[in-house]
């Protein structure tokens, strides 16, 4: 059996490096953000869902979702996100477990859940052990704010609307701590991999 693990973080906090780091040394990733992106697309289920729940409003002159104004209407209103939630979710989650059913076919031993709301969503019962990525709140906000062009008020309200990462660091099997420099994360990320003797 394949030994399961539920990587983390909050909203710029570097999960997507670790999980780089991760590939890079021949984990199989199976990363929902990427699952997200795959089950919207035109001709998916969940994005005939969408256009019928919120209207053709919401859609770009090719057809593709426009994720900011999607973003918008679901980040200011809390049954909007609901509704979003009900539907992306339970299609996110089959997309997953099918990349995690054809790892396990090509033989990997480890792998790694890249699951950014995994505590919020309730998922940790998907994995056996969890890695949660983190940095202090003013790197946080300053990364957030440099990346995505946000305003302070902007990127404050995005991380609010997610658990804070010191909860997140009580409830995780280990934490990287990636305030420092990519070397630093690499390190603690080989220490991790020899202890909990992770297997590509």
């Amino acid at each position: 059996m394949a030994f399961i693990i539920g990587l983390t973080g909050g909203i710029a906090s570097g999960k997507s490096t670790v999980s780089k780091l991760l590939e890079k040394r021949g984990f199989a990733i199976v990363d929902a953000d990427v699952a997200a992106r795959k089950v919207v697309e035109p001709g998916e289920k969940a994005y005939k869902d969408i256009v019928e729940a919120f209207g053709s409003s919401i859609l770009l002159t090719d057809g593709t979702l426009d994720r900011a104004k999607l973003g918008s209407i679901v980040f200011q209103n809390d049954d909007e996100r609901k509704k979003l939630n009900a539907i992306v979710h339970p299609a996110v989650r089959k997309k997953m477990n099918d990349w995690q059913e054809e790892a396990i076919k090509a033989g990997k031993r480890t792998i790694i859940l890249d699951i950014p709301l995994l505590y919020e969503s309730g998922l940790t019962h998907l994995v056996e052990k969890t890695i949660v990525v983190y940095v202090n709140e003013c790197t946080q906000l300053k990364r957030l704010i440099e990346r995505n062009n946000f305003t302070e008020e902007e990127a404050k309200s995005r991380i609010a609307s997610q658990i804070p990462l010191k909860e997140k660091m009580e409830k995780a099997d280990a934490v990287i701590d990636n305030n420092g420099s990519v070397e630093e994360t690499e390190t603690q990320l080989e220490q991790l991999i020899e202890k909990w003797k992770m297997k590509p």
